[in-house]
């Protein structure tokens, strides 16, 4: 397994150097909208600190995490009218992970509705803003 990358996109994007359409934010991790969505909705969740992955991340940064994967996921449920919810969490090459800061993705999924395939293509950032409001909502209300 290769060392933390500082200048991975998502490290960037904490640093504030390359936009995003945030959801939330508290003192420990961040969640905005995917550019290269599967589904309407679809959010990460990442922890401020770095980390490669689940193989590596210390379990204090996991464990605060998790807890806003939980949050996001639910808010996500709740903006988005969703009747269930995906979470995937990818790593190492091998196992799917393209960006080598752990993150969580949480997916909004209806009945007869498949995914979409993960970055073929980019979104609409006025859709992306559309969505991130719902959600925002959503997590103003409790969800």
């Amino acid at each position: 397994m290769s060392a933390y990358d500082p200048n991975n996109i998502f490290a960037r994007i904490l640093r504030g150097e390359i936009p995003c359409e945030k959801v939330y934010e508290d003192a420990d991790t961040v969640a905005f909208m995917d550019v290269m969505p599967r589904a309407d909705g679809h959010v990460l969740v990442l922890p401020k600190r770095g980390a490669r992955n689940l193989l590596d991340v210390p379990p204090d940064v996991l464990s605060t995490l998790i807890l806003s994967v939980q949050k996001i996921a639910r808010a996500v449920k709740a903006g988005m009218d969703a009747e269930g919810i995906t979470v995937h969490q990818f790593n190492e090459p091998a196992g799917g992970q393209s960006v080598f800061h752990i993150h969580f993705h949480v997916i909004p999924r209806w009945d007869g509705v498949g995914l979409g395939h993960h970055a073929a293509k980019m979104a609409d950032p006025a859709d992306l803003k559309v969505h991130a409001e719902k959600i925002r909502a959503a997590l103003a209300a409790g969800a």
